[in-house]
């Protein structure tokens, strides 16, 4: 898998987005979360990127100070009630997680977790052991994770050991009391 094969994977999970419309109110633009219902201010995601909903299409751009998006080709200025989505971020531990596991063990920790109905954006703690270890060093220890979908929560305890050879094993909790435990186990 290359980066570009990995990015696709991370990028097009479920809940990746916020979604909702947006008003100007008090000359500022204000963001109404259309799941939550939840209201904040659009200024917080300037200079970010954003996509938005025109003619039936998603456009990506970037979000400008001055009320108006920067697209490739062009410039939109917004309007009230127009819709539109930002990207969430991933949690800090996490994505540093994401990037140090191997092709195959991201595939099978992304693919579990989507089984379950989870997607790696619902991520709401991250403790990412394995980052505070010397990469020259036989390291072994645990992460752990806690995801929220909305309708249920899942813990997820990663073990590892990479030593002479490299063993992953991911324990899959969730608040209904299933249980999921996938290992991978490869030589160096």
């Amino acid at each position: 898998m290359d980066q570009q094969q990995r990015n696709h994977l991370i990028k097009n999970q479920n809940r990746a987005f916020i979604t909702g419309s947006i008003e100007n109110i008090n000359d500022q633009w204000v963001f109404f979360d259309e799941e939550t219902d939840e209201a904040f201010m659009l200024e917080q995601y300037s200079l970010q990127e954003v996509e938005i909903f025109h003619r039936h299409q998603w456009l990506r751009g970037i979000l400008e100070e001055d009320g108006k998006i920067t697209l490739p080709t062009s410039t939109l200025f917004l309007q009230d009630k127009m819709k539109i989505r930002i990207r969430k971020q991933i949690t800090f531990a996490l994505e540093i997680l994401l990037n140090e596991l191997t092709d195959d063990v991201l595939f099978y920790f992304i693919y579990n977790l989507n089984l379950l109905d989870f997607s790696i954006y619902d991520c709401i703690y991250g403790h990412n052991q394995l980052s505070y270890l010397d990469e020259e060093e036989n390291r072994n220890g645990v992460n752990f994770l806690i995801f929220d979908n909305g309708e249920c929560i899942c813990n997820v305890q990663h073990h590892f050991t990479y030593e002479q050879e490299c063993q992953d094993r991911f324990e899959f909790t969730l608040s209904t009391g299933k249980r999921t435990i996938v290992e991978k186990v490869s030589n160096l």
